[in-house]
């Protein structure tokens, strides 16, 4: 964390160990930096204090580890590489970039088998098509755990929370009965990071549509140049480590697996760049039913003004995630000015944000990966 008056004119004289009395979401290194910070921070400190009131709810998830992977973090007590290490997924496989030690998006290549697999046993993972169809709308984790059979002390949401959000972002975009209607659904998935080095894992789409036919448009500057229009295909779900499991057998009977072969359920495909200049040529075979932005940080970047432009001309739902709830408040902001309407979908806590807090916030207030959901 740095010190909110970081860059005002003078250096900082230390560590920002001295928070705001009224929103305690910002820290300064001396009294100084504080008084100099007021005039901006003033404009956003009842905002932080409302958030600041909801740290109990962002925090609360049904897992048996929750307090590890929250408040433990939080507070330095416990790190994501301790956690991962414990469990025996510390930078194997598709863990490999959720610490700061593992891999970056440039190593990206899933031609290495050890990233289609769980690296966990078949009791720990959802390896296999589930026991019963879905009986009603998943609303929580506790929901979704429940459904695939899972213990509580399974670490798989920390990566699921890819394709959940996914299927949650088309049941509050009002699309989810048209899942039960069509043969086909595509979505165009915005700004792809860290998901390249874990695509097994939407293979779960497979089970959360069940005889659809998902087709993904991946769009964004971090797909690597010798990726650009790479087609894969997911048949099933990512493999357990049991080399007797079902799921073997399941991939060499159905052509499961990740492959090149035409029969699929999930179809993934990359394209490199960004989405207004990409959107012609793509939608040219595949029109979005949905288009969704995961931790898009849209305040934070100028190349997504052309590209809401083009989402309000298209008029297809989208939405957006993002690590807290003040990144949102500042995209609307930003959506509002750019469509002069606010966003459709207002910021609503995402029900399947990862559940493990993202280390060295720039803020006190507590992130996760896809935590906050909001849409046009």
């Amino acid at each position: 964390m740095e010190c909110a008056g970081k860059g005002s004119g003078t250096r900082c004289l230390g560590p920002p160990r001295k928070r705001c009395g009224r929103c305690g979401a910002v820290a300064y290194c001396s009294a100084s930096h504080q008084i100099s910070h007021w005039k901006e921070h003033r404009e956003e400190c009842e905002r932080l204090e409302q958030q600041m009131k909801h740290l109990d709810l962002l925090n609360d998830f049904p897992f048996t580890f929750s307090q590890e992977a929250t408040i433990q973090i939080s507070e330095k007590k416990e790190s994501r590489c301790s956690f991962l290490s414990r469990r025996g997924i510390h930078q194997v496989g598709m863990w490999i970039c959720e610490c700061s030690c593992g891999a970056s998006v440039t190593s990206f290549d899933y031609s290495r088998s050890e990233s289609h697999t769980w690296n966990l046993s078949n009791i720990l993972c959802p390896c296999r098509g589930p026991a019963s169809p879905i009986a009603k709308s998943l609303c929580s984790w506790k929901d979704y755990y429940e459904w695939r059979c899972i213990p509580l002390h399974s670490p798989v949401a920390l990566l699921l929370h890819w394709p959940l959000t996914v299927y949650h972002a088309i049941q509050i975009a009002g699309l989810g009965s048209l899942t039960s209607e069509i043969s086909k659904l595509c979505i165009h998935y915005l700004g792809p990071e860290k998901e390249l080095l874990q695509l097994a894992v939407f293979g779960e789409l497979c089970a959360l549509f069940p005889g659809v036919l998902v087709q993904i448009e991946l769009i964004g500057p971090a797909v690597p140049h010798h990726r650009d229009g790479d087609k894969i295909d997911l048949h099933s779900y990512a493999h357990c480590i049991e080399k007797d499991c079902d799921c073997k057998y399941e991939n060499e009977s159905k052509s499961c697996g990740i492959g090149t072969r035409t029969s699929s359920r999930v179809t993934l495909q990359l394209h490199r760049g960004y989405y207004h200049d990409r959107f012609r040529d793509i939608s040219k075979d595949s029109f979005p039913h949905l288009v969704i932005a995961p931790n898009a940080g849209i305040a934070a970047y100028s190349s997504w003004l052309p590209t809401i432009e083009l989402l309000k001309e298209i008029n297809a739902p989208a939405v957006f995630s993002d690590y807290c709830e003040e990144a949102c408040h500042l995209a609307a902001f930003c959506i509002n000015t750019v469509t002069c309407q606010p966003p459709r979908l207002p910021v609503q806590l995402n029900p399947f944000r990862q559940p493990m807090v993202v280390e060295d916030n720039a803020l006190i207030l507590p992130c996760y990966s896809n935590c906050f959901l909001f849409g046009m």
